[in-house]
């Protein structure tokens, strides 16, 4: 760790001269652009109802990874583990409060992935939510300047909020969504990418390259977007999620009670959702979608008008996957596939267009690779446990890893008296193998593993079938040799 430290300020007197040359010579921008709670729900993702265009363009401009993972699957523990390129056991962030400069080795001193290229002489900026947005989590010290719209309660970004009077008793938290006729910037998400293009014009995005990272709200609940984002979908065309019930002999540790959606709307409610607030509901994460599309639309042209993007590596992700009825549960915190995978596309120049790859990743691999791509590797980048993705990049038929780590605690929410056990969850090509270890002893609680060469929608748990033993044999030792970094 000392040694990662010490290179990545050396880092500063070697590029100095370097980043700060003539336009021939200027390192590539860097743009990153972070989602909240985004499934692959995506056009470019083969979603037949999803109204994306501008991340079906960004799509088109780079390469689409089908089979990218994040490495918890809750807000801070995801942030907190591809912002400092640790998994979330080695940075120490397993919840919404903890900070990692608290629980990391060295870590009041570890350098985040917008510190290093702020060492290397770039100009770093963050809008929106990049960093968790509860309580003192932001780092200040990764950024040239103040961060923008990175906290408070998603409750806020709302119209029902907004417009209440100071001081108001009201009748609920927020409601679970808002579909009224007013303008983007209404809410964060449009004051966000307002912010973005006033800094993509600004003086010091043209004296030095820049990272700038853009954090938005969306579709993060509540399920709330200008009226037009919900006009783009037939009511009538969305369908309630399938499988509508628990994998087949999955365990009850690895299902969860959706308590974060209930939180939204009338306070008290109990009953399960009807088949028709399920396809309004649905209808909301869809439109929230849009409107986040729309929003990387309006960042894409600012980058274009003010000639960057050629010269400017682009990353689009999730901080981790959500369900919306599927198996029963809304929100996120499994370990299931819609959880733990993420959309990810990377648009760099010199590289090939419009190409989509299936080599797994993982979100801990965006560090090495945004220093890989720009020029500002270290030893110190190297050393981190994720891998730089260049080679699938050059050939998206290549491979960088066999497997994706994913864990998560059970229950997630009501605090760390109430976890009982740890999932922890290893994914390769074709399987998906989940151990549950109670918490404190270590003892094996449960097993899950799903096929998706056969069963792609995680319908029966084949964990107790007698068949599957040499494999779950090979997957257990594998998820062994993952968790030691092996």
């Amino acid at each position: 760790m000392h040694r990662r430290i010490l290179c990545s300020f050396l880092l500063v007197l070697l590029a100095g001269a370097g980043v700060g040359g003539g336009a021939e010579r200027r390192s590539p921008n860097v743009l990153f652009i972070v989602a909240d709670d985004l499934n692959c729900f995506l056009g470019c993702y083969g979603d037949e109802v999803a109204v994306t265009p501008n991340l079906d363009r960004l799509a088109a401009g780079g390469t689409v990874f089908l089979r990218a993972y994040c490495q918890q699957a809750v807000c801070n523990p995801s942030r907190s583990s591809f912002l400092t390129g640790l998994r979330p056991d080695e940075c120490g962030v397993d919840d919404l409060r903890k900070s990692f400069r608290a629980t990391a080795p060295a870590g009041d001193s570890l350098i985040t992935l917008p510190g290093h290229f702020k060492a290397a002489g770039y100009f770093t900026q963050g809008i929106g939510k990049i960093f968790h947005n509860m309580g003192d989590i932001q780092d200040r010290r990764s950024w040239s300047v103040d961060e923008q719209f990175h906290k408070g309660p998603h409750s806020e970004d709302t119209i029902y909020r907004s417009r209440a009077e100071p001081g108001a008793k009201l009748a609920m938290k927020a409601p679970a969504t808002e579909a009224l006729e007013v303008p983007d910037d209404a809410y964060w998400d449009g004051k966000i990418t307002g912010l973005a293009i006033e800094a993509l014009a600004s003086e010091s995005f043209r004296r030095q390259p820049f990272f700038l990272a853009v954090g938005f709200w969306r579709p993060h609940l509540p399920f709330v977007a200008p009226k037009r984002y919900w006009n783009l979908y037939d009511p009538g065309a969305i369908e309630v999620a399938s499988p509508a019930g628990p994998p087949e002999a999955a365990p009850e540790i690895s299902l969860h009670d959706s308590r974060e959606i209930s939180g939204y709307g009338p306070r008290g409610r109990t009953a399960p959702f009807t088949d028709d607030e399920i396809r309004h509901l649905r209808h909301g994460y869809y439109a929230s979608i849009s409107f986040l599309d729309a929003q990387v639309g309006r960042l894409l042209g600012a980058l274009e008008h003010g000639g960057h993007r050629e010269n400017t590596i682009i990353v689009f992700t999730s901080d981790h996957g959500f369900h919306t009825g599927e198996h029963g549960l809304w929100g996120k915190t499994t370990n299931f596939e819609l959880d733990a995978r993420v959309p990810l596309i990377i648009a760099a120049p010199g590289f090939t267009r419009g190409q989509t790859s299936t080599a797994l990743c993982e979100l801990i691999d965006l560090y090495p690779t945004l220093c890989d791509l720009s020029g500002t590797a270290t030893d110190a980048s190297r050393s981190l446990p994720g891998v730089s993705l260049r080679p699938v990049l050059e050939d998206p038929q290549s491979k960088v890893k066999e497997f994706a780590l994913t864990q998560h605690q059970h229950p997630f929410y009501g605090g760390t008296k109430n976890w009982k056990a740890w999932g922890y969850s290893i994914r390769s090509e074709r399987w998906r193998y989940t151990r549950w270890q109670s918490i404190p002893g270590g003892e094996v609680l449960a097993t899950e593993l799903y096929d998706y060469g056969e069963n792609p929608l995680e319908t029966r748990n084949l964990a107790g079938e007698d068949r599957f033993r040499d494999q779950l044999g090979a997957l257990d030792a594998a998820l062994d040799s993952a968790r030691a970094g092996r």
